[in-house]
């Protein structure tokens, strides 16, 4: 099999039914890109209600529930919804972590750190998803693929070699710019082996406090604990930062990980039309102003 991932024959059932598990962690302030990264999945699928979706959450109010909670209604996809305030794990997690950042996103990002106690036990794998992303072909390649003992697969982080070295591209200890650096907005997980990750013990035994104080969130723990282990996968199945002169390169999954995101009026992202009527165009509109009215309200405190 090549590097990639995706040229051997599909790997073994995996039970219930073959079922796609997909995961995705978001707080209410991100509630309808949910929506359309969810609707994405079940517009491109071949039977919709193959898809199990995890919904990690936190401060969900009911009328973004609700909307949620249509895709199951509409689609027959299942809908698996985890409030993980009520399981008063994260915080607590969190706070076991050395010198945690939390500058810039909200928490909430860490909570695929512990998919593993937020989870049931009986899932073998499960397609991690960020919440800014646009699914334009059917999973099924990439859910049943065969990871070669792998605990994780994913797609290369673009700029990997600014993530690795940061500020004047000055090595760290944790990470080589010759080898691979991965994205975790787009991960197939092996769960058996997810289970197994101690990232307290293998963060504390590996490094300093001074070289895990530049850690940059999850993504690069996730990176630190799981070296060499990371199957390398197609571009295709997570293409980042994508502009409208990407759209030729017909991605399976685009992935708005930069500032720029296709709800924002002034952004230049690929098919932002299409995924304006992906969210749809109530659910747009709605979002737009829900957003406006944070931002005036964060304005008034702040003055």
């Amino acid at each position: 099999m090549s590097s990639d991932g995706l040229q051997a024959e599909a790997a073994p059932s995996l039970g219930k039914a073959d079922s796609i598990e997909i995961a995705l962690t978001f707080d209410d302030g991100f509630w309808a890109p949910c929506y359309a990264t969810m609707r994405s999945v079940c517009l491109t699928t071949h039977n919709p209600r193959q898809i199990r979706f995890h919904l990690l959450h936190r401060m969900l109010t009911p009328e973004h529930r609700a909307a949620l909670e249509s895709i199951g209604t509409e689609y027959g996809a299942t809908m698996n919804f985890i409030d993980i305030d009520a399981r008063a794990l994260l915080d607590e997690r969190i706070a076991s972590l050395p010198k945690i950042r939390m500058r810039r996103f909200s928490k909430v990002i860490y909570a695929r750190l512990f998919l593993a106690d937020l989870l049931d036990k009986d899932i073998e794998r499960v397609l991690y998803l960020d919440c800014d992303v646009f699914v334009r072909a059917a999973l099924d390649p990439l859910f049943f693929m065969d990871m070669q003992g792998h605990a994780i697969a994913a797609v290369v982080q673009p700029d990997r070699i600014h993530c690795v070295a940061g500020t004047d591209l000055r090595t760290r200890n944790a990470f080589s710019m010759a080898e691979p650096y991965f994205n975790s907005g787009v991960m197939l997980i092996d769960m058996a082996q997810y289970r197994e990750m101690d990232f307290l013990q293998t963060l504390s035994q590996g490094l300093p406090e001074s070289e895990l104080a530049m850690f940059y969130y999850d993504q690069d723990i996730i990176n630190f604990c799981f070296k060499h282990r990371i199957l390398e996968l197609e571009n295709t199945w997570n293409l980042q930062n994508a502009e409208p002169a990407h759209e030729v390169l017909n991605p399976t999954i685009v992935h708005y990980s930069a500032n720029d995101k296709p709800w924002v009026v002034w952004s230049r992202v690929a098919f932002k039309r299409t995924y304006r009527h992906l969210m749809t165009n109530a659910y747009f509109y709605q979002y737009r102003r829900e957003r406006i009215l944070r931002s005036v309200k964060r304005l008034f405190r702040l003055a």
